[in-house]
């Protein structure tokens, strides 16, 4: 998947469950709860799986259960909303060209499920 160049800043990720996911069909940005807070290796392992998500196909409903914002030390970098249904996620952030906000990821990959196996460990710590 294609990150923005900011981040390589990232020294903290918000893990947000989404409660609301069709309101992401034409958001702005990501809105749910923080379930996790990954700081220090396990933010950037997170961001290494995140870049690691190879190419998919779109399959169209884009009802994302899980998201993440990625913070520097001062600022929030970009968001990302992820679909495991569709294999499409969204990211939004400063100066994303457009090609960037819509992507799409192979949610059957090795990535994908350790991201997923990830994201669902948050909700029972």
């Amino acid at each position: 998947m294609l990150l923005p160049p900011t981040h390589r800043k990232t020294e903290l990720i918000e893990v947000i469950r989404i409660t609301d996911p069709a309101r992401h069909l034409n958001s702005e940005n990501l809105a749910g709860d923080t379930a996790a807070i990954w700081e220090g290796d396990q933010a950037k392992q997170a961001l290494s799986l995140i870049v690691d998500l190879p190419g998919s196909e779109l399959y169209r409903c884009f009802l994302p259960g899980w998201g993440i914002r990625a913070h520097s030390t001062t600022d929030q970098l970009f968001e990302i909303a992820f679909c495991f249904r569709c294999h499409g996620a969204r990211i939004w952030g400063p100066e994303l060209p457009a090609e960037q906000r819509g992507q799409t990821f192979d949610a059957e990959s090795p990535a994908a499920l350790e991201l997923l196996r990830r994201f669902r460990s948050c909700l029972s710590d």
